[in-house]
């Protein structure tokens, strides 16, 4: 096959590192087990169809640190497992309940699917990563990395040992679970500032990516836009981010998500039927939160919905995947013709777009690789290593200081409702540097401490806590988060400088806030 361009979709799996083993449920912790019922596993299942097809396909993706010790986690397989099976229950008595009614057949779907991700689950022996892994071993997925707690960079620069540690622990943590070195990194929030690549580059990473203007506005401007990498200075590649492709998907007003066949994401019955029913399957304290059964469609714009149609909503899902497919060979053939060499387009999504709020996401994406594989030949879909593995030769250009979100230039992590986080952040990494600097070889009870302190360091910088902040979605735990990683870390930061350490307290910490077995502060201190 003469391909003309090519065509990377790139999914950035990212949860914050929520774990509290201190509570016998926490609210928090649903994120990760509605990402794993809704996004994960129905990508893995989606995967799994198109091999035993012998369908083939390439894919991007980014396993986060935390994300990837949160799915290891012994602790929160169990309680994903206790969660799935209250589901289980759940969408078994809407289907006594809605017997006969108009809402029968969606709660019997939902029962077969939960049953579906259940046996999925158990099948993979909880190991969401092996399975992720699998994938990549054969070559259909590329899995890259990104900072170790999701921090953003560019807010980090005034202390570059800090940037380096975030790289480098993710590394590390990468070379744990998967057993080699990453190619690539998703740098958090596509937030780029120079002279990152360099330190990119010394951790062995050959590429990662940024939002559109990131690499229009480079020096000197790219001749092939963001249809083809450039090299930066430091020679590591950097691919930018297609508009077009990208609001398509994206966009919940403009693009395919909006649709009114597909299903209705805030109208779930946690929030709906009558409290004596729901109270088993809602938080233990009253607190009603979604369940993941929703009856009702889009509809429409105003607060009217309809039943949810689940075969109109597929057909929804086949036809705007042949239109994205369309879209993309008539784009590939008109740059082909404009720039005499096959242009690369760079699609990125947040993983959890795909399931989670879009629904039907993944089948959307099954429609489109089986498309792409069967009925046409313009497109070929690659990972960004095969793309400079045959096409080495790029231009060389310095992108510039960047990020994606409102206006593309940091404000979501740095504006009035989280700026206040900065001035004990940049103090915890100048303290951080120092310990490292003045034990260098520690060990023991003062090893384990400082250990302890670059944890709580870099779950305090998780760029998550200003998000959330900047968005108001769950601002007092995001601001509760960052406090108590910060008094976390200055309580060792004093112990060990008075060589006082409080054995008790060190060990709640370890206990709690377990990310990263195999870290070691030494990472600090260059």
């Amino acid at each position: 096959m003469m391909e003309k361009g090519y065509l990377a979709l790139v999914f950035h799996a990212h949860l914050p590192f929520v774990r509290h083993p201190e509570h016998e449920y926490f609210l928090e912790e649903n994120w990760l087990y509605e990402a794993v019922t809704e996004t994960y596993l129905p990508l893995l299942d989606v995967f799994e169809g198109l091999l035993r097809d012998k369908v083939d396909f390439r894919i991007t993706l980014s396993l986060t640190p935390p994300l990837t010790e949160m799915l290891r986690d012994n602790l929160l397989q169990e309680r994903y497992l206790r969660h799935l099976n209250k589901l289980l229950e759940l969408s078994y008595n809407e289907m006594t309940r809605t017997r006969g009614g108009e809402f029968y057949p969606l709660a019997e779907m939902y029962h077969l699917r939960f049953l579906r991700i259940r046996d999925l689950y158990e099948g993979y022996g909880r190991d969401l990563i092996s399975a992720f892994r699998k994938f990549q071993d054969i070559g259909k997925i590329e899995i890259i990395t990104c900072s170790a707690t999701h921090g953003f960079l560019p807010n980090m620069v005034m202390n570059w040992n800090a940037v380096k540690a975030q790289i480098n622990i993710a590394v590390r943590n990468y070379e744990v679970h998967f057993g080699k070195r990453p190619q690539g990194f998703w740098l958090p929030e596509c937030g780029y500032y120079p002279k990152i690549d360099e330190i990119l580059r010394d951790a062995g990473i050959r590429y990662f990516f940024l939002d559109t203007h990131g690499i229009l506005y480079a020096t000197p401007r790219p001749k092939y836009g963001v249809f083809a990498p450039v090299y930066c200075p430091s020679g590591v590649a950097a691919f930018g981010r297609d508009v077009e492709s990208s609001k398509q998907v994206w966009s919940s007003t403009d693009g395919y998500p909006g649709d009114y066949n597909y299903r209705e994401f805030y109208r779930d019955i946690g929030f709906e039927l009558d409290y004596g029913y729901i109270k088993p399957y809602i938080h233990p304290d009253g607190i009603r939160i979604n369940t993941g059964i929703k009856y009702y469609r889009i509809t429409g714009k105003g607060e009217h919905k309809e039943i949810y149609v689940r075969s109109w909503a597929l057909d929804k899902a086949a036809e705007h995947a042949g239109s994205f497919m369309f879209n993309r060979e008539k784009q590939i053939e008109h740059l082909y013709g404009l720039i005499g060499k096959k242009p690369i387009i760079i699609s990125p999504y947040d993983a959890e777009l795909f399931g989670h709020w879009w629904f039907e996401g993944p089948e959307w994406l099954d429609y489109l690789i089986r498309k792409i594989f069967y009925d046409q030949n313009t497109i070929r879909m690659i990972t960004p290593s095969e793309y400079l593995r045959e096409n080495p030769l790029n231009q060389i250009a310095a992108p510039t200081m960047s990020s994606w979100g409102w206006k593309g230039y940091s404000e979501v992590w740095l504006e009035g409702s989280n700026d206040w986080i900065y001035r004990h952040l940049h103090k915890a990494s100048e303290r951080m540097v120092e310990l490292a600097r003045l034990y260098r070889d520690a060990e023991g009870i003062t090893r384990r401490a400082l250990n302890q302190a670059a944890r709580e360091l870099l779950l305090a910088q998780s760029s998550d806590w200003a998000f959330i902040m900047k968005t108001g979605t769950a601002v007092e735990y995001a601001r509760k988060r960052t406090t108590e990683h910060i008094h976390n870390f200055n309580k060792l930061y004093e112990d060990i400088r008075r060589n006082s350490i409080d054995g008790t307290f060190l060990g709640n910490l370890e206990w709690r806030n377990n990310i990263f077995g195999e870290i070691d502060y030494m990472v600090y201190a260059d």
